[in-house]
């Protein structure tokens, strides 16, 4: 079964490879899609009415060599032609490059000879003309033409003369496709480390030039060398690699090629459910592309894999529809093939007579074609269906000649003749078939141009009538234009209106919640030091206490009266704040003071709470920023610490540097602390103020003001709590710098 596959593989690569060869490559011309030589041929046919130029030939030379790929015959045509006119104005150039064209097509043809000549011609004047990208071009084809001759020797001259020149030139592109040739004529010839060498060295360079089309190419020839070798790991591995590419490239036909392969080593691996998963694909391709002969191929393998898993009515099915698309298409090699797999199926299940059957069908058709591997493949099973019949002297005669047959494989000549004869074989059949194509396409032309002629007529009185709607809806236009520009003017004024009432509400709404903050700070800050107050006088007015009494209250009376008038104009700071014209006044100060200020004023309170209060605050820490600001918010911060602190809790106001630009003040207590809904509403809207531990009351603002103020300081404010564990309030503020004596603050 091995031997079989491989046989079957290398007649089927060295078609494929040699067609490859010959129909594609780095001409200096290039092939171009349809729409080129369209308007190549306009040219062209405009231009041959004039005077001959170097311009026009080109052109020529140009349009051959794009019809290569469709129709050799219209090559040889406009090659011919730019040939005689270039020698009538004696352009050496494109004599030389027109005989390149009529040599390629010539040997595509099967005219060698005549071939040889033009090449010789073409490559003597582009040596007088130091043209090494044509002479390099010349030296590619003439290669590629012994190849397909198998005149390897010659071969490989030409193709290493090609390399040699795109060497000096630095031209990568053409290195990497003059490797890659090499590398085909060595496998060829059968040596296929050399090839693999080659291979390598192309596949390097179009790494290089991240050539994915080159590199897909390059990575499956390298595939087929080693599975050749047997080295089925390492062939499995650039197939799979040279799958890729052709998959992101989305070559569908690369694809279908590539599952083949892989399941031709499945096969050979004995790995049969992998070689049916992958050649199943590979057929449903195959199918898409309407690829017959990738269908013969892989329904037989199919037949094969399912015949050596035991399921011989799969393998039987299989081989019937790769014989039946042979026998239609009338492809011999390919019945052949399918012939033997049905005698390998049924030399399996024992069934000798059919075996016996199909095995000189398919050596008949061998004997006929001069096809060794389909006869040897024969002999062998013929060799197992005559001993299954105990015919055991005939099937030893059948084992000799098997013998024989496998020896004479290895001849590389004969393997090289009948590829050589297959190639040409198909090369005939597309030539008349695109001679065909061309000639129906002509026709097709010629009606195209008659009809595109009355249909241009019929177009013209169309644009001409609506040239004249045109016109009158350009009239109309305009005036709807004038109309419309007085409406949208009209508009925008209306919309100019609509902004300026909008505006005017807003700044009532503002105003209206400069109102409403205000009595929230008269509310929140005021009502404890007015009711000291007044709960003092009542004292005095009710004689309950003493002259000497009064006299040792009187400071701390004039300590609360001296708290309330700065409270009172701190919060008048504040509202001046809020006003669009304020200015903020930014100093140089020593935060220490104005921690301090604040810490003795609320020491009494949180001692009558059983709280306390610790300042730590280093006494070279400058800031700069508003003072009266940063009073506010300590003083809220400090206040709202005692109101939320229980007996034996602790208040720490602490500064720290955070970088040489920033301090941080925080105030940290050990009270209640906050749930994380509340730290979410904290600095966003009024909140509904809790009760303090003594039930103090807020009014759920404090918060919004601090934030306010010291953001108008460029600094920010963040809050950080956990129920039961304590709150910790910290702000940031500029660091400051100040050079001598201290701010005195009242």
């Amino acid at each position: 079964m091995y031997y079989y596959s491989i046989i079957i593989k290398a007649l089927k690569l060295r078609n494929y490879i040699t067609l490859a060869f010959l129909l594609t490559g780095l001409t200096s011309f290039g092939f171009a899609n349809r729409g080129r030589v369209d308007s190549l041929r306009t040219l062209v046919e405009t231009s041959l009415k004039k005077a001959p130029d170097t311009t026009n030939i080109n052109r020529l030379n140009s349009l051959a060599a794009n019809y290569f790929d469709s129709n050799p015959d219209s090559t040889i045509y406009y090659a011919q032609k730019s040939m005689a006119l270039s020698r009538k104005i004696n352009y050496k150039a494109g004599v030389a490059d027109a005989l390149v064209q009529t040599a390629h097509a010539d040997y595509f043809k099967g005219r060698f000879n005549q071939a040889i000549q033009e090449f010789d011609e073409a490559i003597l004047i582009y040596k007088k003309l130091n043209d090494y990208t044509g002479l390099s071009n010349c030296y590619m084809l003439y290669g590629r033409m012994y190849n397909l001759l198998a005149n390897y020797k010659s071969a490989l001259h030409y193709l290493n003369l090609a390399l040699d020149i795109n060497k000096k030139q630095g031209n990568e592109t053409y290195e990497s496709d003059c490797y890659k040739n090499i590398g085909i004529v060595y496998y060829s010839e059968g040596q296929l480390s050399t090839a693999l060498d080659y291979y390598y060295k192309a596949l390097f360079l179009a790494i290089k030039l991240k050539n994915k089309a080159f590199m897909a190419a390059d990575y499956n020839d390298i595939g087929v060398v080693l599975q050749s070798m047997e080295l089925y790991p390492k062939a499995l591995e650039y197939f799979r690699k040279s799958l890729k590419l052709f998959a992101g490239a989305k070559n569908l036909n690369g694809v279908g090629t590539i599952y083949e392969n892989i399941g031709e080593v499945m096969l050979n691996q004995k790995n049969y459910s992998r070689a049916i998963n992958y050649l199943t694909k590979s057929i449903n391709i195959a199918k898409i592309q309407d690829d017959k002969d990738g269908l013969m191929s892989d329904y037989t393998d199919l037949g094969l894999s399912f015949g050596y898993t035991g399921h011989f009515k799969e393998a039987l099915s299989n081989l019937d529809t790769s014989l039946q698309i042979a026998r239609k298409y009338k492809e011999v090699y390919n019945e052949a093939y399918t012939l033997i797999g049905f005698a390998t199926v049924f030399n399996m299940q024992k069934d000798y007579k059919n075996a016996y059957k199909y095995a000189m069908d398919g050596q008949a058709l061998a004997v006929k074609l001069g096809n060794v591997s389909v006869r040897s493949n024969a002999a062998l099973q013929l060799n197992k269906t005559l001993a299954g019949l105990g015919k055991f002297d005939e099937a030893y005669k059948l084992l000799r000649q098997y013998i024989d047959l496998k020896d004479s494989l290895n001849n590389n000549e004969s393997i090289q003749k009948l590829t050589s004869y297959n190639l040409e074989l198909n090369f005939h059949t597309k030539q008349q078939q695109a001679t065909q194509q061309e000639h129906e396409k002509d026709l097709l032309y010629q009606q195209r141009m008659s009809q595109q002629r009355l249909i241009n007529t019929i177009f013209s009185i169309i644009i001409l009538g609506m040239i004249a709607v045109s016109m009158v809806y350009y009239r109309q236009k305009r005036k709807q234009q004038k109309i419309n520009a007085m409406l949208e003017e009209k508009n925008h004024e209306v919309l100019q209106q609509k902004t300026n009432i909008d505006e005017q509400a807003q700044k009532l709404n503002d105003l209206n919640t400069l109102k409403d903050r205000l009595i929230s700070v008269l509310a929140h800050d005021l009502r404890a030091p007015l009711s000291t107050l007044r709960g003092l006088f009542d004292l005095l007015q009710d004689d309950t206490i003493s002259h000497e009494q009064m006299l040792e209250m009187i400071p701390g009376v004039l300590k609360k009266l001296e708290y309330t008038s700065d409270f009172l104009d701190t919060l008048l700071f504040w509202i001046n704040s809020q006003m669009e014209n304020f200015d903020s006044s930014s100093k140089n100060f020593y935060i220490k003071d104005i921690v301090g200020f604040e810490t003795e004023n609320y020491r009494e309170q949180a001692i009558l709470k059983g709280i306390t209060l610790i300042e730590s605050v280093p006494e070279d820490a400058v800031a700069s920023a508003d003072p009266n600001s940063i009073r506010i918010v300590i003083r809220n911060l400090i206040t709202n610490a005692i109101k939320f602190s229980r007996e034996n809790d602790t208040i720490e106001i602490s500064v720290r540097s955070a970088d040489e630009h920033t301090h941080v003040v925080t105030v940290r207590d050990t009270g209640t602390g906050m749930s994380e809904e509340q730290l979410n509403k904290l600095f966003k809207s009024k909140v509904n103020s809790k009760a303090g531990t003594n039930n103090e009351s807020g009014t759920g603002m404090g918060m919004l003001f601090c934030k306010d103020l010291v953001e108008r300081c460029s600094g920010r404010i963040w809050v950080t709590s956990k129920p039961g564990q304590g709150t910790a309030f910290s702000f940031t503020i500029p660091t400051g710098f100040i050079a001598e004596s201290r701010l005195e603050v009242a």
